[in-house]
């Protein structure tokens, strides 16, 4: 008998023999199961098997801990003795019957990007590490300037570095579809063609160019790095493909669902959901140069604590044309300034979750998801960690606001743009860098202390 044969077969008697097992799935890291009887499980004798790292009841279900690529193996062995399989999406439907719909919503949000997130991590490292090796203080070390870099060498580090958040809403389309019962392909392919080079990229229409305009007033454009867009069009392109799919004879569903799906979609979406972001994306960038007016360092406050708000709704790139904007004609940046702290502080409330957390599961999600901050990048620890969990998300705007106020009332500004915290530095060598580093670890410190205080624990998390 196999070691992982015999691991399965110990586990399943430890959760209490095949009658008491309903289903059981897997994720990327642990197996799943729902169980009739939660008496029958004799928890030290499932901590006891080997490769077992951890199991603990979540969301109605009970969740043993193995680890990446050891549960797929497990959970085919367990496949084998016959317990009732079933995929992931339709047990998290089954525990959800007995959670309110807050619950759902925040588990549903976290089925959706917690796949996304090691690629956010790594491009956010990606990144990081672009940003400091580009600039001309670090490359003067080497006795270099930006135009001795090689063009190659700069297209390479773009496919690294653009990659993931330009077909950021592909990524979410897949995975929305996923969770809520649609067939991830026609998810991706229609986060695809959000992303389509036939419409004008985002981000240049956030800086100079036009966006189409089709019936003369609906403005369309490409939605590269957008994260609510794609996840809108997916939860509602998943539900009507399995209304049309409940509808069309089998003989014509290969050819009739998708074309139907794709087709009602992307015209939703381009012409519907699209331009209702974009209006929103004109009034956030009004509303900013507004608060950036106001004094006494309510602006540092507003935006620093509001900033990561905008971040979830996917639209934050229009504020390229902000920084853009205030650097032709002020020659510096002080939106930057502020919105580095609400970055870091993101970042330091999963730190703190992280560092609390005795479930390993979440310490290897938090811990280089707060680093991915530090490095600029907050969707990984937003996503993953911070609006999952709740708290830890506000404790975060809390410290940003703070972090604000500071960098506002100390006058505090870039020289440029694009980057923040700990890259951002180098837009602060002008006499700055010790004052920014300050700001920093205060917006670090608040969100911190108070996510370890009041924003997270084992216990409310599990509940």
């Amino acid at each position: 008998m196999s070691a992982n044969k015999k691991i399965a077969k110990e586990l399943v008697e430890a959760v209490g023999g095949e009658d008491n097992i309903q289903s059981v799935a897997h994720c990327a890291t642990r197996l799943r199961f729902m169980v009739n009887d939660k008496e029958k499980i004799k928890q030290e004798n499932v901590e006891n098997t080997e490769k077992v790292k951890g199991a603990f009841f979540n969301s109605g279900q009970y969740q043993v801990i193995l680890g990446t690529g050891t549960v797929n193996r497990i959970f085919e062995e367990v496949d084998k003795l016959g317990v009732n399989s079933t995929n992931k999406s339709e047990q998290t439907k089954e525990a959800a019957k007995d959670k309110n719909a807050l619950q759902r919503a925040i588990r549903t949000l976290g089925d959706v990007f917690v796949p996304i997130i090691p690629i956010l991590v790594a491009t956010g490292l990606f990144m990081g590490l672009r940003g400091l090796v580009m600039q001309e203080q670090i490359l003067g070390l080497f006795g270099m300037t930006p135009d001795d870099v090689s063009q190659n060498f700069l297209l390479f580090t773009q496919i690294l570095t653009d990659t993931a958040f330009i077909f950021l809403p592909a990524l979410v389309a897949w995975s929305t579809f996923r969770v809520f019962g649609g067939t991830p392909i026609i998810g991706l392919v229609l986060g695809l063609m959000l992303v389509s080079p036939a419409l004008p990229n985002a981000w240049d229409v956030a800086t100079e160019a036009e966006p189409l305009y089709f019936f003369g007033f609906i403005p369309v454009v490409g939605y590269q790095g957008a994260v609510l867009p794609a996840f809108f069009t997916g939860i509602i392109g998943a539900k009507l493909e399995r209304m049309i799919r409940k509808r069309v004879p089998e003989s014509l569903d290969l050819i009739v669902t998708p074309f139907l799906t794709l087709l009602v979609m992307i015209a939703a979406a381009l012409f519907v959901i699209g331009p209702i972001f974009h209006t929103v994306e004109e009034y956030l960038l009004q509303g900013t140069l507004a608060v950036l007016d106001v004094p006494f360092g309510l602006a540092g406050i507003l935006i620093g604590a509001l900033n990561q708000i905008i971040v979830i709704t996917g639209v934050h790139h229009i504020f390229n044309l902000l920084e853009i904007q205030l650097l032709e004609n002020t020659g510096s940046n002080p939106y930057n300034a502020i919105i580095t702290c609400s970055v870091a502080a993101q970042g330091g409330a999963a730190l703190a979750v992280g560092l609390k957390t005795k479930a390993k599961n979440l310490k290897a999600i938090a811990l280089p998801s707060s680093f991915s901050a530090f490095l600029g990048i907050t969707e990984p620890a937003i996503f993953g960690v911070n609006l999952r969990y709740g708290k830890p998300f506000i404790m975060g705007l809390i410290g940003g606001g703070v972090g604000g106020f500071a960098a506002a009332i100390l006058g505090l500004k870039g020289t440029g743009m694009a980057i923040t915290v700990i890259p951002g530095t180098l837009l602060y060598l002008n006499g700055q860098v010790l004052p920014y580093i300050a700001i920093n670890l205060l917006a670090i410190g608040v969100a911190f202390a108070l996510t370890w205080l009041f924003g997270f624990s084992d216990k409310k998390a599990e509940e």
